[in-house]
């Protein structure tokens, strides 16, 4: 249950979910007494939860992931659903390691803190026409969601999952630029921020690609046309490409 968690229960509660009937599990004490008083729900063991569950979400690093199977395997409630938010981890894993549920593999963002997340949804072949729906609406009340054929996990990941970080890291360079040219801090980062924003919406809600807009706002040898073409020179669709594929790569190597 950390900010990824809260937000996915956030999710949960909004479609629906009867918060009396959530159980939830932290490591820290103050961390537990936090949620329950926040929201309502109650904390229970690992084994506790994997024994009483329909739908156990299953937040936690990667590498976590043995531990936590060892412990609700056991138990694991007949016909439950189970749902995995960890990077890099298959479907298969999750089947063998818990005996055989039903499993659906999620990646999501972190807009869905939110409420403004892109999930990537991979279904298992056990899991249900009702679970299914379930999946779906709740994912639904964290933004937008994208089914996807589980061999385009890792590329999927790479481009929305890892996508905010490259979209921040933009803005700095942006900012940092604006800053050189003699801007001060505050005024830059109010000028970048409002700029991405209303862009955003521009792609969001205009139905024009991303080439369409840019050719719009580019007068030739203008002034924009002089800051695209020193980006085109840097080659930024190449610099772009070759950090997804790294991500992707890495979303592999988890596996």
């Amino acid at each position: 249950m950390g900010n990824m968690g809260e937000a996915l229960l956030v999710a949960l509660l909004k479609a629906g979910a009867d918060a009396s009937h959530i159980n939830f599990a932290v490591r820290r004490a103050e961390r537990s007494a936090e949620i329950v008083e926040r929201y309502g729900i109650t904390p229970a063991s690992i084994e506790e939860m994997a024994a009483t569950s329909d739908v156990l979400m299953i937040i936690v690093k990667p590498q976590d992931l043995e531990v936590i199977m060892e412990r609700v395997a056991p138990s694991l409630k007949t016909g439950a659903l189970v749902i995995s938010f960890l990077a890099g981890k298959k479907i298969a894993t999750l089947e063998s390691g818990l005996g055989g549920p039903a499993v659906v593999r999620v990646m999501p963002n972190t807009p869905t803190l939110l409420g403004a997340g892109m999930a990537i949804v991979s279904f298992g072949s056990t899991v249900r026409p009702d679970q299914r729906i379930f999946v779906t609406d709740f994912l639904a009340a964290a933004g937008k969601s994208i089914e996807v054929a589980e061999p385009m996990q890792d590329a999927a990941t790479a481009t929305s999952g890892s996508g905010p970080a490259y979209f921040f890291a933009f803005v700095e360079a942006m900012v940092a630029g604006a800053i050189d040219m003699g801007i001060d801090e505050a005024t830059a980062t109010a000028l970048v921020l409002q700029t991405i924003v209303g862009a955003a919406k521009m792609l969001d809600e205009t139905g024009k690609s991303a080439t369409t807009l840019r050719e719009n706002v580019t007068s030739p040898k203008g002034v924009t046309y002089e800051g695209l073409k020193v980006l085109s020179e840097g080659d930024l669709q190449g610099l772009v490409l070759r950090a997804m594929n790294a991500a992707a790569d890495r979303s592999r190597a988890m596996a």
